[in-house]
């Protein structure tokens, strides 16, 4: 009889032990769901840092003694970077710009704020569990609404607008996205009042209740109020129905592509036709790289053929230099019109189509074929060659089509969804439907299109053309589709042939890490830079190719070399400038304007560096020829390459000369000095072979595109390490500032296949001005260090520096805070005493200007470059000065493999 009450009560405690282990079970489940959301947040605010743990090679980690309560952006709450699973690698070449085809499970939605800090992120996962419940609620009632809506699967939430007034959204997700996005300081358009929701301001009211989540956070990007303004009409067009088309008539009498199966003979090209095909080469280009597109230019002329080139609008200088050399040859035109293209914008085939009405009407240039080709592109073969195949294919179009399930292309190219270009970014605005009666495709934007076909794209008026034009003015990257989907469904369905005669450089494990988040609201792709070691795949004969690309000079310049003596035979012995490189960054015609006061206080630094240089080298005793005294800002600034490797910085600068008086124009070469050393004795550890700071790490090109590494006070310094084979090994890695204020530690573990490792540690900022030292111990015994400047300034928005601004930015940050986590205990731990003189002095330091301000930045840039030489543009007084066209390093010395001269009587520059 007793057992029986102690089963009763053994009864209550497992139902109540069920109970609470029931609702435990709830509770996480509930908590998975949303830190299964908020991992796709992360992969939507950027693909690269969501999977950053691939991309270094190794996890990186604060150690738990020392870590902050945030962690950074892109690791869990433990410190470590989150794990994503590998995608799976592919080796075709199909898409130029394509999204990320190897992504199964990318979101590629566009509501989190791009400039939101990393250390905030971790605020994301604190979401008090009601808000979970509340969420979920909210997440079934929002599924029964997405009937009534017209933009698709994703514009579920509904914000009122009332005297401009943007209200709160159903959608207790999109209203923390939106309140993120609203917290970006540089979205000064939205304001708001107290508490209540952020408000937009218009010029006119939208005509219509904005519905979707992708519109309003487009519109809460948005930088002027004529791109909201334009966002809001073409959304409010495409959900009364009136901006797509429905249906679209199809022309061509086939049932599904075309199959033209073309063959190449290398012998081809001894049989000339009589009447031989003239192409238009069109040539679309950007960015400050003149010396590599007349390289390419000279391998690709021939006076038969016609050049037209557009040069980017943003893009001065180079329309400067293309003017230049187009007015030399009367086969080559500049476009009169220029337009600020961006990746995968609608811009691009608007350049496109202009450039191909403009062909259209040039009488005097009868030409067979457009191709298209930028500056990184460059012939594998010759054009007596390529001229020889086109002539027997005279009537083909030829276009590269993407080669797999198309229902996935169109959904991983983001086809059935509504964009919008304007204030140079492509706005996603929400679902649309592709139209029936017509076969989508699309893969490469390189193409070689045949008159015919040209003519019919431009001028054609039929229900085709003109609604594929109305349809791709408002889709990504357009340029790779358009002109696949008219050519399928048009008369001339049955000349499309499935190969570009390019050779792409794909390599998709580096490549696609989900780029141009910040121009596009999606993920895309980028092809990687050709090397030597890849030569042997322009030989390749498995089917006609007669371009390559990616090629950049700043990258590798071997390779471009390799395959000009391929096509054209060595240049003559003792030809100089061979291995050389020059890329101009500024010329005087851009203004300072374009400078930051980083790179503007450097150069004007490097040319006193300069002067110095020539007083100690060629002045003598009580003779003044040789001293000078600094003039104006720079003239022009050119990265200096020789071999493939970074040279330094060349600086043309005004300065008077002290013995006459008179100015004269100098360049002066800067050379960064060694600042990468390994301990003294050696370490047993030897997997390090180098370790450098910069901004702008390419890690598709594993190099920093902020070559030299200019740094200032309101930069985000990023830490890299090339590491060679071995086992699996951590390392710690310590940002020391100049007055030994330890600034982050960190630790790295490195796989044993691990090529490269970056990390930008979240420090605050300003950063204090002077020589950092990054140390990298292994078990706390150091094995290198390697210093970097953080350069005080001189100018404040291209002005000389005032002394509150001077202080602002020289004093370091608040409380000497870094990160919120103090290491202050870790100085005696590692021998790194802070010295109180030398605190002293950098608060002194922090409050100077004019010439004792010029004076410190001297000191400190001369401790880390040194001026190699220096030469004189013109005449000069200094009698033992070099004339820059006579060395071999100047930016005007010679350089015959990019100079261009007359054209040859075999119709050739080269």
């Amino acid at each position: 009889m007793v057992a029986a009450p102690c089963a009763r009560r053994l009864a209550r405690r497992s139902r109540s032990a069920l109970v609470a282990a029931l609702t435990v079970l709830l509770l996480q489940t509930l908590l998975v769901w949303n830190f299964t959301s908020l991992d796709a947040g992360e992969e939507q605010r950027g693909g690269a840092a969501g999977r950053e743990k691939r991309d270094h090679g190794g996890d990186q980690r604060v150690h738990p003694q020392r870590r902050g309560p945030a962690a950074p952006y892109g690791k869990t709450m433990d410190g470590y970077f989150s794990h994503r699973p590998k995608e799976k690698m592919r080796t075709d070449s199909n898409n130029e710009n394509s999204v990320p085809k190897d992504f199964e499970n990318i979101d590629n939605s566009n509501f989190a704020p791009r400039t939101q800090r990393q250390k905030h992120q971790p605020e994301l996962v604190k979401k008090p569990l009601s808000k979970q419940k509340e969420h979920l609620r909210k997440k079934l009632e929002e599924e029964k609404m997405k009937k009534n809506l017209l933009l698709g699967k994703n514009s579920n939430e509904v914000v009122q607008f009332s005297d401009h007034l943007v209200k709160n959204s159903s959608s207790s997700n999109s209203n923390n996205n939106l309140k993120a996005i609203h917290r970006s300081s540089r979205h000064h358009h939205v304001k708001k009042k107290g508490n209540s929701s952020p408000e937009l301001t218009y010029d006119q009211p939208p005509k219509c209740e904005v519905t979707g989540k992708e519109a309003i956070s487009a519109m809460s990007r948005s930088k002027t109020k004529q791109c909201r303004q334009e966002i809001a009409e073409v959304y409010c067009q495409h959900k009364h129905g009136k901006l797509m088309p429905e249906q679209v008539t199809r022309f061509c009498k086939l049932e599904g592509k075309a199959n033209n199966n073309v063959q190449w003979d290398e012998d081809s090209v001894e049989y000339m036709p009589a009447n031989p095909v003239r192409i238009a080469f069109v040539l679309v280009v950007h960015g400050r790289a003149s010396r590599q597109l007349q390289r390419m230019f000279k391998a690709i002329y021939h006076k038969d053929h016609f050049y037209y080139i557009h040069v980017d609008k943003r893009s001065n200088y180079l329309h400067r230099q293309v003017l230049q050399f187009a007015n030399q040859y009367p086969n080559v035109r500049v476009t009169s019109w220029r337009m600020a293209t961006i990746w995968g914008g609608a811009s691009l085939l608007t350049t496109y189509l202009q450039a191909m009405r403009d062909l259209m009407e040039m009488n005097d240039w009868p030409w067979d074929f457009f191709i298209n080709l930028s500056a990184a592109d460059y012939p594998i073969r010759t054009n007596d060659q390529l001229v020889a195949f086109l002539s027997r294919y005279r009537d083909m179009n030829f276009l590269k089509s993407h080669g797999r399930d198309n229902a996935r292309f169109i959904r991983k190219q983001g086809l059935d969804r509504l964009f919008l270009e304007c204030d140079t970014h492509m706005w996603r605005l929400g679902d649309r439907r592709i139209p029936e009666g017509i076969a989508v495709d699309g893969g490469s934007d390189w193409f070689l299109l045949n008159r015919k076909f040209v003519e019919y794209v431009t001028f054609s008026n039929d229900d085709l053309v003109t609604k594929m034009k109305r349809f791709y003015s408002y889709t990504l990257l357009p340029a790779e589709s358009f002109f696949h989907t008219v050519l399928e469904n048009s008369p001339y369905c049955d000349t499309m042939v499935d190969n570009n005669l390019r050779i792409t450089n794909w390599n998709r494990k580096l490549g696609c890490k989900c780029q141009y988040k910040h121009i596009v609201d999606w993920c895309g792709c980028s092809p990687n830079d050709f090397k030597p070691a890849d030569f042997h795949r322009f030989q390749q004969t498995a089917r006609p190719t007669f371009f390559a690309r990616k090629f950049e000079a700043v990258v590798n310049q071997e390779i471009i070399g390799q395959l000009d003596y391929y096509l054209y035979g060595n240049y003559p012995s003792g030809t100089p400038g061979l291995r050389s490189y020059w890329e101009n960054v500024y010329d005087e015609p851009d203004s300072v304007h374009t400078l930051s006061d980083v790179a503007l206080t450097m150069y004007h630094a490097f040319s006193r560096l300069g002067l110095r240089r020539a007083e100690t080298s060629f002045h003598a005793a009580g003779d003044n020829s040789c001293r000078y005294y600094p003039m104006g800002h720079p003239v022009s600034v050119h990265l200096y390459f020789l071999a493939d490797r970074f040279q330094g910085f060349l600086i043309r600068h005004h300065a008077t000369n002290l013995a006459v008086s008179k100015l004269e124009t100098l360049e002066t070469w800067v050379m960064p000095k060694k600042v990468f050393k390994v301990a003294s004795p050696p370490s047993d550890f030897g997997r390090l072979q180098f370790s450098e700071i910069g901004t702008e790490w390419d890690a598709k090109e594993r190099l920093f595109r902020n070559f030299g590494g200019l740094l200032g006070p309101t930069d985000e310094p990023v830490g890299m390490q090339k590491w060679g084979k071995g086992p699996n090994v951590t390392v710690t890695v310590i940002w020391v500032d100049p007055v030994n204020v330890i600034a982050a530690t960190y630790d790295i573990l490195i796989e044993s296949s691990a090529e490269f490792t970056h990390y930008k540690p979240p420090l605050n900022l300003p950063l204090r001005p002077g020589v950092w030292t990054i140390k990298i111990l292994h078990h706390w015994v150091q094995v290198a260090e390697t210093k970097f400047l953080v350069t005080p300034l001189t100018f404040s928005n291209q002005q000389p520096i005032k002394q509150e601004e001077a202080m602002k930015y020289h004093s370091g940050p608040p409380k000497n805070a870094y990160m919120e986590q103090s290491f202050q205990g870790l100085n005696p731990v590692l021998n790194i005493p802070i010295n109180a003189a030398h605190v002293d002095q950098a608060k002194r330091n922090a409050g100077l200007v004019g010439t004792r301000l010029e004076a410190w930045v001297d000191s400190l840039v001369g401790s880390v470059w040194s001026a190699v030489d220096i030469c004189s543009t013109g005449p000069t007084a200094c009698p033992v000065m070099q004339g820059c066209a006579q060395t071999a390093w100047s930016s005007l010395s010679p350089d015959p493999k990019s100079e261009l001269g007359p054209v040859k009587p075999d119709g050739r520059l080269r």
